[in-house]
């Protein structure tokens, strides 16, 4: 369906001043979660565009039916569905499909992290000089002072490359399959980081905030890395 609409999509609104949304958003987002309602009733719903379906099963399906929607918007070849399951406030099975490039990143709590029928590790580089990383920045961009902007232009200076593409929840799987060594951002929501949060680290990486504490997909800030650059980039966000 997104193949189907992409390059010609019909009404586009706005949620904020550089925050789009489509008409395709509503439109996979309806069809994934009447799927999910008539096949998993019992469990709850957390998707971007619509209000919470609580359930009493302490499970619930987290789903962003359009992440790189700007890009999708713009005809920008980078953009993916994301869906995410989490039993008892825990995520224990993720998946990310970019349908332009027919990739399925896959992932189950204490299985591994695979690539359609590959399974996937995060890289090996440990020098930051070496790193390819990746970042974005939040939608208030243009009003917060709190923009990301200062961590980008430090790790440009230090890192081989940092690319910035509009989708965290392929750069999260970019880090899982060792295409990017390194990913941070802020101000992120639950259903733009879940499936790859576990992602990276059934690939072997490391997943923590900003701080270097503890990383849930409720927080709003993560840096996923495949571990050996981790704590380099660390010293660079506390900067």
């Amino acid at each position: 369906m997104l193949k189907d609409h992409y390059g010609h999509v019909g009404r586009i609104m706005h949620k904020g001043k550089i925050d789009l949304v489509t008409d395709v958003d509503h439109l996979s987002e309806d069809t994934v979660v009447q799927f999910l309602s008539a096949n998993c009733p019992e469990c709850g719903i957390l998707s971007e565009e619509r209000v919470e379906i609580v359930s009493r099963s302490n499970s619930r399906w987290i789903l962003d039916p359009l992440d790189g929607t700007t890009n999708y918007a713009h005809g920008y070849p980078f953009f993916c569905i994301s869906l995410a399951f989490e039993q008892e406030g825990s995520v224990v099975w993720g998946g990310v499909y970019d349908p332009l490039r027919d990739e399925l990143f896959t992932a189950q709590h204490g299985e591994g992290a695979r690539l359609n029928d590959q399974e996937v590790k995060v890289s090996q580089t440990r020098d930051m000089g070496s790193a390819l990383l990746c970042t974005g920045f939040p939608y208030d961009v243009h009003e917060s002072a709190e923009n990301n902007i200062d961590h980008f232009v430090r790790f440009l200076k230090k890192a081989r490359a940092v690319r910035r593409d509009g989708s965290a929840a392929l750069d999260l799987c970019y880090v899982a399959c060792g295409r990017f060594d390194g990913f941070w951002e802020m101000k992120l929501k639950a259903w733009d980081i879940a499936a790859g949060w576990l992602m990276v680290q059934e690939a072997g990486g490391r997943v923590t905030g900003f701080d270097g504490t503890a990383s849930t997909p409720a927080r709003h800030d993560i840096l996923a890395s495949n571990g050996a650059v981790h704590e380099a980039m660390l010293e660079m966000l506390a900067v």
